[in-house]
């Protein structure tokens, strides 16, 4: 192994360390992780916010196109109430979307 990082790999960074000189830039840590931070994880962190306000735009599409309610008799047990509001919505209800054991909330 030592071989081969002495006649390939060291002699290959050598002129990348070169070639980045040649052209004015430091070769350092904290330059690089900077130009990542800016050019590759602010673009990425601004198409993560667009696709989860489109995301949120076709929720509200489906919506009003809302399946019909089937009551089963082991979905929707409440053998123990919530110990908030009433008991019998969970910590993070949706009315739109969670069901109740009745139905959906109007």
């Amino acid at each position: 192994m030592s071989q081969y990082w002495d006649r390939y790999v060291r002699p290959g960074l050598n002129q990348l360390n070169f070639n980045m000189t040649s052209f004015g830039v430091k070769a350092t840590g904290s330059l690089l992780w900077k130009r990542v931070t800016f050019l590759v994880a602010t673009p990425i962190v601004g198409l993560c916010m667009i696709n989860a306000y489109r995301s949120i735009d076709e929720e509200k599409k489906d919506i009003a196109s809302q399946q019909p309610f089937v009551k089963y008799e082991y979905m929707r047990r409440r053998n123990k109430r919530f110990p908030w509001g009433n008991g019998d919505r969970s910590l993070f209800h949706n009315p739109n979307t969670n069901a109740l054991a009745d139905g959906y909330e109007l």
